[in-house]
């Protein structure tokens, strides 16, 4: 379990990457067609949305670190993480949130978020 744990965390990771975040083949390879994600603001953002949205971001030096990463396996091909994520943005203070996803194994062998989740922490 400890080897899914690492690569569901090297998923999250590779989230974080702006490389990833302005590749629409890399985000549907990462996420679900069904994906949903309930932000920070409370909104709810379908799958298209958040494609939409990240490929969007401006490149403006922004620095994503997570923390304390955890995983319980809610059955054979599905999983919750938890972890602490902090964003920094050049001359602006960290933003902290605590998050949750679920990764659901795929029949074609890959491990991809059906559900996210963040909320802002001080």
């Amino acid at each position: 379990m400890n080897d899914l744990c690492e690569h569901l965390q090297s998923l999250e990771q590779l989230l974080f990457e702006p490389e990833v975040r302005s590749s629409r083949s890399a985000l549907e390879s990462l996420l679900a067609p069904e994906f949903r994600e309930i932000g920070a603001s409370g909104g709810l953002y379908l799958y298209e949305d958040i494609i939409s949205a990240l490929l969007a971001e401006p490149s403006d030096g922004t620095a994503r670190t997570l923390t304390d990463f955890e995983m319980q396996l809610l059955s054979p091909d599905l999983a919750l993480v938890t972890y602490r994520a902090m964003r920094t943005v050049p001359a602006s203070p960290p933003v902290r949130s605590l998050r949750s996803s679920v990764w659901r194994y795929d029949a074609d062998g890959r491990w991809r978020m059906v559900f996210h989740q963040g909320t802002l922490t001080a």
